[in-house]
């Protein structure tokens, strides 16, 4: 005998309902214009890119970063840092949230079985029935097993697979958030790296310099003790070595808040066995990136997508509020046996089944759907302002790095002159001090422009490389499409069109 025919009927006809009701109500999607030029500035093209024809999103982080400490701090980074953690299980999050909307679209079977026995406090008034045994008192028995689906919704105007797109989306944009927060992680670390080499630098340009100022203290003391200077002299070569020692304290300081801040980002101490560090200025495989044209933003920058998503979310809300204005057609069905003796349950007398279909028109909600419609494109306008916003910070951003680029280029330049002449005009006045045409107030100053020279080549350098930090981050670059969509492989990737 075949078991539970009914039920089967009624779930091959809520599945047949189910691929029929493939239509939604959801406006048809066009991504709008990006408010933002079509070509960068004619400044921010001046370059000359060592890699032809390769753009940053094309990069990912482990070939674009060549240092090998940075690249083992980078991937520390990644594995421990508690905001990458803290987005991952937002992506988990969202993906269950979509799994518990899309299942509405399916009914959901349970099944279960039950056992009666009643008998009266007292045999008094109790009369024969079926099912009644003859004992004394005599006890009532019922038993039933069966299958069934209760109140599934039949999905005609596409509410529910609007909830679930609206579902998908947002499960899409907490993977692009993820995407932009390793990113920014990414590009935090190497920007505090080179921050650490410059100050590291600038501590060794202090002792140096500290040094040398002490010997050249011991020589004035010495030639005051002859008599061949005088006390002036020696108060302002004390002073200069006190600023020394004052320039080294902050660089001492600086570097130690840099671990500090890399501690933080990486989320554990910075171990002990690192690679060796390499020379400001090696942490990249390329010292320029050419841009691209900004149509290649949108499609490579984690916030974007971001942005466009939840865009995508608000308009597929619509379909769900425009699908409250018609009725609803829900279903509960149930298929089992039932019988008042267990030897005769899996029987064909015993068969029972059940379906009751419920039509719900909603006649009058005093504007409540309205409202709810009116309140979504509201939404899909705000989500539109906020994407457009969000295009056009982007734009600024990535024209501010290029613009810095070139400035930085040219910068670095003139500043590596202008250290080589002021190191040139201390020693001469140094010469001149010892051979005694001079007095030791001319290499003071001489000295001071050139420390103050060599202090700003440090300071222009660090700015240039973090620079290139930021244009390879605003372009998209950081991570490579390797990672599976988490919900695209069910059929809720968007389409878009324009």
């Amino acid at each position: 005998m075949t078991v539970f025919p009914t039920l089967k009927r009624a779930g091959a006809a809520g599945i047949a309902a189910v691929l029929l009701a493939g239509c939604t109500m959801i406006p048809q999607y066009k991504r709008p214009a990006p408010p933002m030029a079509k070509a960068w500035p004619a400044y921010a093209n001046t370059g000359q890119p060592v890699l032809e024809n390769q753009l940053a999103a094309d990069l990912g982080w482990a070939d674009f970063f060549t240092d090998p400490r940075l690249k083992a701090l980078i991937a520390i980074a990644i594995r421990e840092n508690r905001d990458l953690r803290q987005a991952a299980a937002d992506i988990r999050r969202a993906q269950g949230q979509f799994d518990i909307q899309h299942a509405g679209l399916f009914p959901a079977i349970g099944g279960g079985g039950e056992a009666i026995f009643q008998g009266p406090s007292g045999a008094a008034g109790l009369s024969f029935a079926p099912g009644l045994d003859t004992g004394n008192p005599p006890t009532f028995k019922y038993y039933q097993m069966g299958i069934g689906v209760s109140s599934y919704e039949i999905d005609l105007f596409g509410r529910i697979r609007s909830m679930s797109r609206e579902a998908a989306e947002h499960a899409l944009m907490q993977r692009e958030n993820a995407r932009a927060m390793l990113i920014s992680i990414i590009s935090q670390v190497a920007t505090a790296y080179i921050s650490w080499l410059g100050d590291q630098a600038s501590l060794r340009l202090s002792n140096d310099t500290l040094a040398s100022q002490q010997e050249t203290l011991d020589m004035v003391k010495a030639r005051f003790a002859h008599g061949e200077t005088d006390e002036m002299t020696v108060r302002q070569t004390e002073t200069q070595v006190a600023q020394s020692g004052a320039f080294r304290d902050e660089s001492l300081r600086r570097v130690a808040q840099d671990e500090n801040l890399l501690t933080l980002l990486i989320g554990q101490p910075i171990p002990d066995n690192l690679p060796p560090a390499q020379p400001l200025g090696q942490q990249t495989i390329m010292k320029d990136l050419p841009p691209g044209l900004p149509a290649d933003v949108l499609e490579h920058r984690p916030d974007i997508r971001a942005a466009e998503h939840d865009l995508l979310a608000a308009n597929a809300d619509i379909g769900a509020a425009k699908a409250a204005f018609y009725p609803r057609i829900t279903l509960t069905a149930s298929d089992g046996i039932s019988s008042l003796q267990p030897h005769k349950l899996f029987t064909s007398a015993a068969t029972t089944w059940g379906v009751s279909p419920q039509l719900q028109v909603p006649l009058l909600n005093w504007g409540q759907n309205s409202g709810n419609l009116k309140a979504s494109r509201a939404m899909r306008a705000s989500k539109a302002a906020a994407y457009e916003k969000t295009v056009q910070s982007a734009f600024r951003e990535v024209a501010d790095a290029l613009a810095a680029r070139d400035t930085y280029r040219d910068e670095t330049g003139r500043m590596d002159t202008y250290v080589t002449t002021t190191s040139d005009a201390y020693r001469l006045a140094m010469l001149r001090y010892r051979a005694g045409t001079d007095s030791y107030l001319t290499s003071l100053v001489s000295q001071r422009s050139m420390l103050q020279a060599q202090q700003w080549q440090i300071s222009i350098a660090v700015s240039r490389y973090q620079n290139l930090v930021t244009l390879y981050r605003a372009l998209g670059g950081g991570w490579t499409e390797h990672t599976p969509t988490p919900v695209a492989a069910r059929g809720q990737t968007p389409t878009r069109k324009g």
